[in-house]
This record gives C-alpha cells, sequence and structure tokens, in this order.
C-alpha cells in the first residue's frame, strides 16, 4: 500500500473528483498539500492532518453522524471523504457552532448562502433559517448541494472551496483560479490535506479517486 511520506507533496482535484499527486508542483494546477508548509496553517488550527485523522477515527460525534454524511453524499455526488474534511476544519463536528460572522452548525453555513444555495424560499427569515442550520441534517445536505453548485460551476474542487471560503466574487476576480488570499489559501490547504489523507485511508479497494504522479508513482508501485 503506498504512503505519503514525502518530504514535498502537491496536488489537485480535477472536476471528476480525482485526486493528482506528485512529489514536485508539475504545473500551476498543483498546490502544496504535505510537507513543511506551517505558513499555511489556518489560523488557529495547528494539529494538520495526522491529529485530526486520529480524532476523526474514534470521536463518537463523527460516527454518530456517518448516516448523514452517506445520504449527503449520495444525493448531490460529494466524496463522503471530502465532506468529512470540510465539517472538521469548519466546525470540529460541533453541531451548534456559530462563528463571529454569523456562519452556523457543522458545515459553518450563512443564512444568505444557504438561501442561494439550499432551496429555501427567499422570503424565509434569517433567524429562522438559522435555526434550521443548527439541525445537523439540515446543515449537511445543505452544504453538501452547496459543494455540488460550486464544484460544477468552477470545474476543481479547490476552487470551489476557495469560493466556499472567500465568496463567488474572490474566485472571479482570481480569473476562476484560487483568490491570492491567504486565510483562503489557508483553509484550502487544510480542507485538502485531511481529504487525501482520508482518501489514503481507504481499503485499498476502494481508494479508487487517487492517481500518483512522478517519484509518488514509483512509490505506490512498490
Amino acid at each position: 500500500m503506498p504512503t505519503l511520506a514525502h518530504a514535498e507533496l502537491w496536488g489537485y482535484v480535477d472536476g471528476s473528483g480525482t485526486a493528482h499527486l506528485a512529489p514536485t508542483q508539475v504545473d500551476s494546477r498543483y498546490h502544496l498539500v504535505m510537507g513543511d508548509a506551517a505558513q499555511l496553517r489556518v489560523p488557529g488550527k495547528t494539529d494538520g492532518a495526522g491529529g485530526l485523522l486520529t480524532w476523526l477515527e474514534f470521536a463518537p460525534e463523527v460516527k454518530s453522524l456517518q448516516p448523514l454524511l452517506r445520504e449527503a453524499a449520495a444525493a448531490h455526488g460529494v466524496d463522503i471523504e471530502l465532506l468529512k474534511a470540510i465539517i472538521a476544519v469548519e466546525s470540529g463536528f460541533n453541531a451548534k457552532a456559530v462563528s463571529p460572522r454569523g456562519a452556523v452548525g457543522l458545515m459553518q453555513l450563512t443564512p444568505i448562502a444557504a438561501q442561494h444555495y439550499g432551496g429555501f424560499a427567499a422570503n424565509e427569515r434569517p433567524a429562522a433559517l438559522r435555526d434550521k442550520l443548527l439541525d445537523p441534517r439540515t446543515n449537511i445536505l445543505t452544504g453538501a448541494r452547496m459543494l455540488s453548485t460550486l464544484t460544477r460551476r468552477f470545474g476543481r474542487i479547490d476552487v470551489a472551496l476557495a469560493a466556499w471560503n472567500a465568496g463567488e466574487s474572490a474566485v472571479r476576480k482570481a480569473g476562476g483560479e484560487m483568490p491570492a488570499i491567504p486565510e483562503t489559501q489557508a483553509h484550502v490547504h487544510l480542507v485538502l490535506e485531511l481529504y487525501w489523507a482520508l482518501l489514503q485511508a481507504r481499503m485499498p479497494g476502494e481508494r479508487t479517486g487517487l492517481q500518483m504522479h512522478g517519484a509518488a508513482a514509483s512509490d505506490a508501485s512498490r
């Protein structure tokens, strides 16, 4: 079974959800996802993928949400590992989390985003939406729908995550690429780092959405 124990690992996820990994930056699509990049950590989040993986394996709050994660993944064609990674980074699986900016619940959705992507009535009051988003099922299904929409719109998961964090307008201003916003780049980095670590942790027979390039591919064939 291949390992991801490289000094550096670069990668991206294409529009079909396949992760491409290489030991060097093959082209501009590749971003550093493993290695000495502490400056890219999300402010206040210092564990990186290793510590989060250990926690995700044993936390009862994570296990209790597995049926909802499977439902959302199937309903909207989103990888369950990606949903787990987003929730871990956004809220630490705290269904009652509310950010200073008004983002709510497991996937830290704002009422505005929920109204735009979640199919809620246009005249629904923000306070009522906020209460609905505190429900884990509503939150995860809405977030999965939003992520699916953004991924189709921008064609790449990393850019979709940037739009999730910084807004679609920021991505458009960057020409449909990752905006030059350190906090957004850090956020996307950590989500993707954890996502790929979760993919790596799958049973070998299930791990079909991962492509290794360069020296990484040589290691994978051993």
